[in-house]
């Protein structure tokens, strides 16, 4: 007994380094595969009948949101304990096992996998703030422990009743159990007689550059599956025409992001000159979860262009093309923290406003000409931002 609780001994007053250990890169290497496997589900929903292109969407989403809550909750906890820890470590390894098993019954999770993706699933996210509430017996901070403990009993239910479920009844009690979890993470799990108080009145302290530089390197990953998916598209038949507009509008596309979502900042609130870059805002996870949404959708639009360029080109993909792009400008126009005295940069909602406002048009165009459009005026919208910003050249921002 003595040796356990000298184990755990000192986890609540540990500080999360601000950088990041080795071991969560090593967690994002799941999510490479994890991040391909919603991309394919994505690049199916464009393929199946129109009348149940909805409901499977949906599935999807799904499937994005809850992978998503698991690495932002995983996230969180590293930026809030020194994540060199080995109770922390073992933990972290646990997690990145049932995220690659997770990853595995995607294909067929609302099928004859659905029993193993939902108790997986609350083993996980169950099993993370049971662990705390053991560790951090005694200390301030464990009432906020056992409060994320009792929101994550509480939607176990609804995940296991609708993996025995099946059918309509699976994609409802999952699409309410995830709902719950995200509005308990927004609101800092409040219970009753006690409310949802911020995290530094319970004691909790967040280390945001380590939590930042974690969404730098995700967003990295995310980034990679335009790569991919372009890249894989152009390997197989090899260099043709139209699959080389393709692929240069995609390496324009990429370039753009990567330079929007690094160079950005708000009007009148550049980084530091020691590159630590701006805090991070109550809603960073769900902009990000937007962010890299959007990429995912960038990356299948044009991964299918590719395949496919011949026309004519269909709604749905003129939808995932220009609507990836919007989803990322508006995650990442949000991801920055809100302040009277240097209010936010309208350059990005200019930039979607151009793309909803030119969509419409490019349904009679090709595909080929589709994706060179949507590329060129994400350039335009990131000189547009540069230009508004007048940076400097930091060469490393933060954020």
């Amino acid at each position: 007994m003595l040796r356990r609780t000298e184990f755990f001994r000192g986890l609540g007053d540990s500080r999360s380094p601000r950088s990041a250990t080795v071991l969560e890169l090593l967690f994002d290497i799941v999510y490479v595969f994890a991040l391909a496997r919603l991309a394919g589900r994505v690049a199916d929903d464009l393929t199946i009948v129109r009348h149940t292109l909805l409901s499977e969407a949906g599935q999807t989403v799904l499937f994005f949101t809850a992978m998503w809550m698991i690495w932002s909750l995983n996230a969180l906890l590293a930026s809030t304990y020194d994540p060199r820890r080995p109770d922390l470590q073992v933990v972290l390894l646990a997690t990145m096992f049932g995220t690659l098993v997770l990853a595995v019954t995607l294909p067929q999770a609302f099928g004859q996998r659905g029993v193993v993706f939902a108790c997986t699933y609350v083993v996980i996210q169950v099993g993370r703030p049971l662990f705390l509430v053991f560790a951090l017996r005694g200390h301030p901070v464990h009432a906020f422990s056992l409060r994320v403990l009792t929101w994550h009993l509480v939607t176990s239910v609804l995940w296991i009743s609708g993996g025995i479920s099946g059918g309509l009844g699976r994609g409802v009690f999952w699409t309410i159990a995830l709902a719950i979890e995200m509005i308990g993470a927004a609101t800092t799990y409040p219970l009753p007689r006690v409310g949802g108080r911020q995290l530094n009145s319970l004691g909790v302290t967040v280390s945001e550059a380590h939590l930042a530089e974690r969404y730098n390197q995700f967003f990295m990953i995310a980034l990679a599956e335009v790569v991919l998916e372009a890249g894989a598209a152009v390997s197989f038949p090899g260099f043709t025409t139209e699959g080389t507009i393709a692929l240069v509008a995609s390496f324009v596309t990429v370039v753009s992001f990567w330079r929007i979502y690094f160079y950005h900042v708000r009007s009148g609130h550049a980084s530091t000159p020691s590159g630590e870059g701006i805090r991070l805002s109550r809603w960073a996870s769900y902009s990000l979860l937007l962010i890299v949404g959007g990429i995912i959708c960038t990356a299948v639009g044009f991964g299918q262009v590719i395949e496919d360029p011949h026309p004519p080109i269909d709604w749905a993909l003129v939808a995932i093309i220009f609507g990836g792009p919007v989803l990322f400008l508006v995650g990442r126009s949000t991801l920055e923290r809100e302040s009277r005295t240097a209010p936010r940069c309208r350059a990005l909602y200019y930039g979607v406003v151009a793309l909803v406002v030119t969509a419409p048009a490019m349904v009679l165009l090709p595909p080929v000409a589709v994706a060179a459009v949507a590329a060129v005026l994400l350039a335009g919208i990131t000189l547009y931002d540069q230009r508004a910003h007048k940076r400097g050249a930091e060469t490393n921002p933060t954020l």
